[in-house]
């Protein structure tokens, strides 16, 4: 398994910002500090320092995710100050599509749709141009690189601020669905529908964007039986990196994706798998063994490859 990179990020706080984070990590703190530090403490998996000179110094797998936090906390205390935050070895990325970028953007995105155990999960957030500085501390752009255990971190923060409407089909629903619709043709219905809810509710957005997972005439087809159809979508190739209001509702979606695999987790006492590899089919063998094969019609997607090798794999 590749290892997760360790980062090491730098940001520049305030003398307010310093007593803060003197208080939160008082029960953090090493016995030990390197020389002109107020402290060295432990935050999960990143190491943090404070200078006396009001440099914090954030080294870890989610470094980018605890300094971001506190980079926010400055900016909630010193509101007309100039954040400054550098990270080691990183050249700046220029922003795709600006047009998009900074608008106002109604945006979806899905999750689960390539993993055989757990929902599918759709969501459309609303992001004006006041909430992308927000949202640019929390690192949401990178959607994809982020870990659950960051997903689980920044989440909450960004409900707080960013509305959002999210649709989960659970596995029962989707089996009896994928009868007549591909997954492709669900998709487009649960985009449709998160859509119509979220522009019924924000009208002053710029664009509508959607991930694109088909071309444009063809989603549209698979909402010819729909009587309400949402219009002037904007299609974009991973418009996670582009727009933030899909990068927004990739994240929401995951969140809620991860906490309903840990409740089918928990309830069958077993921990489910993400994905469709082998581990998928060993895990799944085993609760046929244990609770027969209509389980799959509960936790499962059972149109995946999958079901097959569970079937013979639970014969042994």
């Amino acid at each position: 398994m590749k290892k997760e990179p360790v980062k090491t990020i730098t940001l520049k706080v305030s003398e307010n910002t310093m007593d803060k984070m003197n208080k939160y990590f008082e029960d953090k703190k090493r016995l030990k500090t390197p020389p002109y530090a107020v402290f060295q403490a432990d935050e999960a998996d990143t190491v943090v320092t404070l200078y006396e000179s009001g440099k914090a110094v954030f080294q870890g797998i989610s470094a980018d995710i605890d300094a971001n936090l506190w980079s926010q906390m400055e900016k909630n205390l010193n509101p007309n100050k100039k954040i400054d935050m550098k990270v080691a070895g990183e050249k700046k990325k220029e922003k795709k599509n600006p047009k998009v970028y900074y608008a106002n953007t109604i945006g979806s995105d899905e999750v689960g749709t390539g993993d055989y155990f757990g929902p599918i999960v759709v969501t459309a957030s609303y992001v004006t141009k006041e909430n992308i500085s927000f949202l640019e501390t929390l690192g949401i752009r990178d959607s994809k690189k982020l870990t659950d255990q960051q997903i689980l971190k920044i989440t909450p923060e960004i409900i707080k601020k960013i509305p959002y409407y999210t649709i989960t089909l659970n596995n029962k629903d989707y089996n009896e669905k994928n009868k007549k619709y591909n997954m492709n043709a669900i998709k487009a219905i649960l985009h449709n529908k998160t859509l119509l809810e979220m522009t019924k509710k924000y009208q002053n957005y710029d664009y509508i964007v959607v991930d694109q997972f088909a071309e444009k005439y063809v989603y549209y087809n698979y909402l010819k039986e729909s009587n309400n159809v949402q219009r002037n979508i904007t299609f974009i190739t991973k418009a996670e990196d582009q727009c933030l209001s899909v990068a927004c509702s990739a994240i929401i979606s995951r969140y809620i994706f991860i906490k309903e695999i840990e409740k089918l987790s928990k309830k069958y006492s077993i921990t489910l798998p993400k994905g469709a590899g082998q581990t998928v089919d060993e895990i799944g063998s085993k609760l046929v063994k244990k609770y027969g094969l209509n389980i799959l019609n509960e936790i499962a997607k059972i149109n995946f490859k999958n079901t097959e090798k569970i079937k013979e794999l639970a014969k042994n």
